[in-house]
């Protein structure tokens, strides 16, 4: 596809909440906004549709970024995953972010509102954060305003190279928040009995590592695990069809690294976990779905100073477990979690893509245009997709497609074909 921008419309077509709950999703005609001196309006060329914005559409207004903004009166742009082109640069950022320069976003913006403070809860006080496909414009949309807050927390990453495909550089973002959570694990180590303690980041080289769940971010925490060449590799899940994809997928990459792998039913789990290590139980565990009974019996199958990090997170009102306070003192277990990235992270992930050590292309599953956005986060709510969906904006009305190892030859001739008039 030509990365030349053409000639900007007047109206766009964008997928907005006007308020809690599925029957509040619109496709609308908008006017495509004009940026003021310090934003950039960009053509967004693919977005992804992630599980984050379940629950933004369940929680409404008292979701934390939404923080209070009423959505009946303000609709919001939805879309926190996304590949775009700058079509349109104020003066004042201009020569930072030229015209035909293809970025991949960081959707959490660290830093506080800057636009419509008073729509936020108390002004905005207190907040430190703030959202793209939240309160900032999101990616599901012909075109995207990037906004001052943005801006400053420098959410735009470029990408490295032309051969980038834009559904990649839509996918570096969940992919990112992957390489931000295993980074927060810490293992303390001493190479002897006097040496002093070093704290290392990452998962633990040498371990044993579990995966919970293969869904689509299971299956790249399991890619990106294999970055820390543990010893053995445990990936659970309750589906052996998903189970079959890590198999198929990251068998011979595990062996290259000198990692044993696993898949397993979950209802197995534990026992392989007391066998592989020993009976001393996983250095590192990453719970990649979000479910209290997982993130409570978990903490059991830890080692000595493992690592449990509960990345899926917990519906409001469901989100309290119970602490084994004696596995946390005699055993020195550590409990950890995040949430996103940051634009370091975007940057890793898109270099890992340009070296060719991440293949976005095979955790995609299915791709269409803009309008199916409902009929994807049906697919999603209802977990009968395995891998991620992405939309091309760009595109006239096209159903919803499975794909296989998408690439960059079959992104372009699938624009070409259906490219708007």
């Amino acid at each position: 596809m030509n990365h030349s921008p053409s000639t900007i419309p007047l109206t766009m077509q964008a997928v907005r909440l006007h308020g809690a709950g599925v029957e509040n999703i619109q496709v609308d005609t908008l006017p495509v906004p004009e940026p003021n001196a310090n934003q950039v309006l960009a053509r967004v060329d693919a977005a992804g549709v992630c599980t984050s914005i379940l629950k933004l559409v369940e929680q409404g207004s008292a979701h934390t970024f939404i923080n209070g903004w009423d959505l009946v009166k303000h609709p919001v742009i939805l879309g926190d995953e996304g590949c775009v082109t700058v079509v349109q640069a104020g003066k004042n950022v201009a020569s930072r972010y030229p015209v035909g320069r293809r970025y991949a976003t960081q959707p959490a913006v660290a830093h506080p509102p800057i636009n419509h403070r008073e729509r936020y809860r108390n002004g905005g006080q207190g907040m430190e954060k703030v959202a793209i496909g939240y309160t900032l414009p999101g990616h599901l949309a012909e075109y995207m305003l990037v906004t001052e807050e943005a801006i400053a927390a420098e959410c735009l990453l470029p990408l490295p190279s032309d051969d980038i495909p834009f559904f990649a550089g839509a996918l570096c973002e969940p992919f990112s928040c992957v390489i931000s959570a295993q980074d927060r694990h810490i293992h303390i180590q001493q190479e002897s009995p006097t040496a002093p303690r070093v704290p290392r980041l990452g998962l633990l080289r040498g371990g044993v590592t579990v995966i919970i769940g293969a869904g689509p971010m299971g299956r790249m925490h399991a890619a990106a695990a294999l970055r820390f060449s543990p010893r053995h590799l445990i990936v659970m899940d309750i589906l052996a069809e998903r189970l079959g994809w890590i198999r198929e997928n990251l068998s011979e990459k595990a062996r290259s690294a000198g990692t044993e792998l696993h898949t397993v039913l979950s209802a197995e789990g534990p026992d392989l976990i007391k066998k592989v290590s020993n009976g001393h139980g996983a250095d590192d565990i990453i719970a990649a779905v979000g479910l209290r009974k997982v993130q409570q019996e978990s903490q059991q199958w830890l080692a000595k100073g493992g690592v449990l990090n509960l990345f899926g997170g917990l519906k409001r009102g469901e989100h309290l477990i119970e602490l084994d306070t004696l596995r946390v003192h005699y055993d020195e277990i550590r409990l950890c979690g995040s949430s996103g990235g940051s634009p370091a992270d975007v940057a890793e992930a898109l270099r890992m893509v340009a070296a060719g050590e991440f293949d976005p292309g095979k955790h995609l599953d299915m791709v269409g245009s803009l309008d199916q956005f409902a009929k994807a986060l049906e697919l999603i709510k209802t977990q009968t997709v395995e891998g991620k969906i992405v939309l091309y904006p760009q595109i006239r009305p096209t159903d919803l497609e499975r794909v296989n190892a998408w690439t960059r030859r079959d992104e372009a001739g699938f624009i070409e074909a259906r490219r708007k008039a």
